[in-house]
């Protein structure tokens, strides 16, 4: 066995997704030399990987910032948005005609993508072993990491590669090791989070076109008198989600292949009857009846799964020069694909502080930044751990969706596209502001919870299919303008996100207007100026009692809500849902 030895100013652990983006932004944004070191003696490995879905920071960071739209748009399939679909208690449920849609109609402005993940990371490879600024060393074992504190000095690295020792030193040792959590583990900072989900998945050969599991002509198909309310795009090329209480399972097009996924609270789907291909596929076809007539004869490629997978980390960047990014920090949960989001903030952060050369400077960047980073995360968790259940229906899905997307456009998107998150200036005024949506959030998840509960004892399903488009909703038209906001002046930015936390609570107490006035029974509680106002949007709670007690007289003056209150009446009963109305302008 022999030694050598070489310097690097950056040392990723790790060669997958996170790994590969943050190894092509350094080299794209900074001048330094970066080396990946991967356990894998071939990247990026023969089984197929899970996660193909992106949304639309993950898009911008991909496309924009990684300079990867034309191979995108080429190689991978342009994103139809995240489609929702729910039975009909009225309907055989084995054509794709007897399910509720939930969805937005037009294409996004910021373009996604549908990853194959496999081919995707080969390519950022590809791209990164072109600059001679960038080595890749696989195969490597044998990893032990000595970490510094000393701004002075160097990190020091050593692995084993084909019986042969290493020893590389660094300024900067960034863990993207996946699940392994390399230096979470062992730093002892790996953290439980509330979030306790497993996930099934496997990938089918060919295309799962599920507009076409129908009884239907294809001239019936295309003739549906709901496409006025649905459209004529085609709905595979979405992430489409079929949903039921506490479960959901995922239609994911790739090129040549459909991926096919099972995520479930343990507590309501029993992890045994699922976890295996041929369990996990009767469970779909019995849950979902249109699947019967296409996944059993499917050809399977490949398949995995994961219990208990989200977890949390105490820290994820130090001023000592490392940082995690990717699942080697934190993982939620795969619903909404907040994945490849996180690596984009994590590693845009990662990016700007290692680009960062004054030691003092970094010393009071990186407790900034990771407020960033705990704060990006850990808004997900309630959406998660509280409210699972309300993906059994579609009423009140609709309202959890809508509140949380209006947050995401405009707290996640619109700073990301304007590059402001490693601005001090508009960092602190962001964390305050984002603060304040907290308590609303904790009090709307759990009381659309309750409202599912409720829901469950005193309504059934629809009777027939109601289809919904979440712009219908005026907060998330108004969150969706900020697509097209840009500025560079962190007072601006500060501005709109103000107007935004206001729009935001109006959804606020429009969710718990609505709630209240469908449980009582009153639609004047919806209306009432006296009764919306009064809601606390900081402690909102489900409370059918107060409700009750709250006397709408006749001649009180009309809440101005800034779209339609009775927008979400299409799910009151089990008759035909008549065409959506078009989206108001």
């Amino acid at each position: 066995m022999t030694d050598t030895q070489k310097d690097h100013d950056v040392v990723i652990l790790g060669g997958g997704l996170a790994g590969q983006t943050l190894a092509r932004h350094l080299l794209l944004e900074t001048d330094k030399t970066v080396l990946i070191v991967d356990r894998k003696a071939e990247l990026p490995g023969r089984h197929q990987k899970v996660g193909e879905s992106s949304v639309q920071v993950a898009g911008f960071y991909f496309s924009k910032i990684l300079d990867m739209e034309e191979y995108l748009l080429r190689e991978h399939f342009m994103k139809y948005n995240l489609r929702f679909y729910w039975r009909s208690g009225g309907r055989s449920n084995q054509g794709f005609e007897d399910y509720s849609h939930a969805s937005i109609r037009p294409f996004s402005n910021i373009a996604s993508y549908q990853l194959n993940r496999n081919t995707f990371e080969a390519e950022l490879l590809r791209r990164n072993l072109e600059d001679e600024r960038f080595e890749l060393r696989a195969g490597a074992h044998s990893l032990e990491v000595d970490l510094v504190e000393e701004s002075a000095q160097n990190h020091c690295v050593r692995f084993t590669v084909s019986s042969e020792q290493e020893e590389v030193h660094c300024g900067w040792v960034v863990d993207t090791t996946g699940r392994k959590r390399a230096l979470a583990r062992q730093l002892d900072m790996r953290r439980p989070t509330a979030i306790q989900h497993n996930a099934f998945f496997w990938w089918v050969d060919g295309l799962v076109d599920i507009d076409k599991l129908s009884d239907l002509s294809r001239r019936e198909m295309r003739k549906r008198p709901d496409r006025a309310a649905i459209g004529h795009l085609p709905f595979w090329m979405a992430t489409n989600h079929f949903m039921d209480e506490g479960m959901w399972f995922w239609v994911i097009p790739l090129q040549g292949k459909t991926s096919l996924g099972l995520v479930y609270d343990p507590a309501v789907v029993p992890h045994e009857e699922v976890f295996s291909v041929e369990k996990a596929t009767r469970f779909v076809c019995e849950r979902f009846p249109l699947f019967a007539r296409d996944l059993p004869y499917r050809k399977v490629l490949d398949s995995g799964g994961y219990r208990g997978y989200a977890h949390d980390c105490t820290r994820t960047i130090s001023p000592s020069r490392w940082a995690m990014t990717g699942e080697a920090g934190r993982f939620s949960d795969p619903l909404y694909s907040p994945g490849s989001d996180l690596i984009s903030f994590y590693n845009t952060l990662v990016v700007d502080a290692i680009a960062t050369d004054d030691p003092e400077e970094l010393q009071r960047k990186c407790p900034l930044f990771e407020q960033i980073m705990k704060a990006v995360f850990q808004a997900y968790i309630p959406s998660y751990a509280k409210s699972y259940d309300v993906l059994g229906d579609a009423e009140a899905f609709t309202l959890k969706y809508t509140w949380e997307l209006s947050i995401y456009f405009a707290y996640y998107v619109f700073p990301f596209i304007n590059e402001l998150v490693t601005d001090r200036r508009f960092a602190v005024g962001f964390l305050r502001l984002f603060g304040k949506l907290g308590p609303m959030n904790q009090g709307v998840q759990e009381l659309l919870s309750d409202f599912f509960q409720w829901k469950k004892e005193h309504r059934g399903e629809l009777a027939e299919p109601a289809h919904f488009d979440f712009m219908e909703i005026g907060t998330l038209r108004q969150a969706e303008r900020t697509f097209y906001k840009m500025t560079d002046d962190p007072t601006v930015a500060k501005k709109i996100l103000s107007e935004q936390l206001e729009n935001i609570e109006e959804l606020a107490r429009f969710i718990a207007a609505h709630v209240a006035a469908t449980v009582v029974g009153d639609d004047r509680l919806r209306l009432s100026q006296r009764f919306v106002e009064s809601l606390d949007v900081t402690d909102l709670r489900f409370d059918p009692e107060a409700w009750k007690q709250f006397v709408v007289q006749d001649d009180e003056a009309v809440y101005n809500w800034s779209w339609d209150p009775f927008v979400m009446d299409r799910f009151k009963t089990g008759e035909k849902a008549a065409v959506a109305a078009e989206v108001t302008a």
